[in-house]
């Protein structure tokens, strides 16, 4: 029996293809297609868990509610990938998961120390101490898995994250307007569609609405499209980057 994506394959074209009909109200093919990728699901789980996971452990159920939602929220500007879309959705909230109940397991614990007494203070410093290193680690894996995903985007418009590094405007000044310019594309509708649909920067149309000249644009194309794709996606960090870059 044939799956419903190979099924959706023979007769339309992609997965992504397919979530975009899925996305029009069709509730049976999207419960199918959950189904369909529950081992990619439990594969992803458990590379966050660094454990074996299956349909019955709480983080499975994790991963599957952020499957259903990055179905929900694909779109063009995501990146050309529903999986690696999803694995990015996944791997967030299952870590997301794992700080809470940690997080609990910690309150827990200070209230244990409070009812025993002073003499457990230090104790409660250093499981304090131990929280802040957990959380450290927490957020490290969190950039990890955007920077990954971000590397695989990236890819797609012929980019990598060196040479991104490598090319970046050397001047505050050039680099805050080259965001403003990818601002301007990701505000403007059409192009954006452009933007993601052709895998390029549409400079010819681009230089009517920005006041920056088309050399300039051409100058630092690259760094335009990374900081473009940032905007119109979902990453937590590397947004924190374009508000430090624009406020300083």
């Amino acid at each position: 029996m044939l799956s419903l994506f190979m099924k959706f394959k023979k007769e339309k074209g992609t997965l992504e293809e397919l979530v975009l009909e899925i996305q029009k109200g069709d509730l049976e093919k999207q419960n199918e297609l959950i189904e369909q990728y529950k081992p990619f699901i439990a594969k992803t789980v458990s590379s966050v868990c660094k454990r074996y996971i299956d349909e019955q452990d709480d983080e499975f159920s994790i991963g599957l509610i952020a499957f259903n939602e990055a179905i929900e929220k694909y779109s063009i500007d995501k990146g050309s990938s529903l999986l690696s879309f999803a694995e990015l959705i996944i791997k967030r909230k299952v870590i997301d998961y794992i700080r809470k109940e940690s997080k609990n397991q910690t309150t827990i614990n200070f209230e244990r120390l409070d009812q025993e007494g002073e003499e457990h203070s230090q104790s409660k410093i250093e499981a304090n101490l131990s929280i802040d290193e957990y959380n450290r680690f927490i957020e490290q894996a969190q950039r990890k898995e955007e920077i990954l995903y971000y590397r695989k985007v990236l890819k797609e418009f012929g980019l990598s994250f060196e040479e991104l590094i490598e090319q970046s405007p050397k001047h505050m000044d050039a680099r805050k307007n080259a965001i403003k310019v990818a601002k301007a594309l990701i505000e403007n509708e059409d192009l954006k569609e452009l933007f993601f649909k052709k895998k390029k920067l549409p400079i010819k149309q681009l230089e009517k609405i920005v006041s920056v000249s088309r050399k300039t644009i051409e100058r630092n194309r690259k760094y335009i499209v990374s900081m473009a794709i940032i905007l119109a996606g979902d990453y937590v960090y590397l947004k924190e980057y374009i508000k430090g870059v624009l406020e300083s």
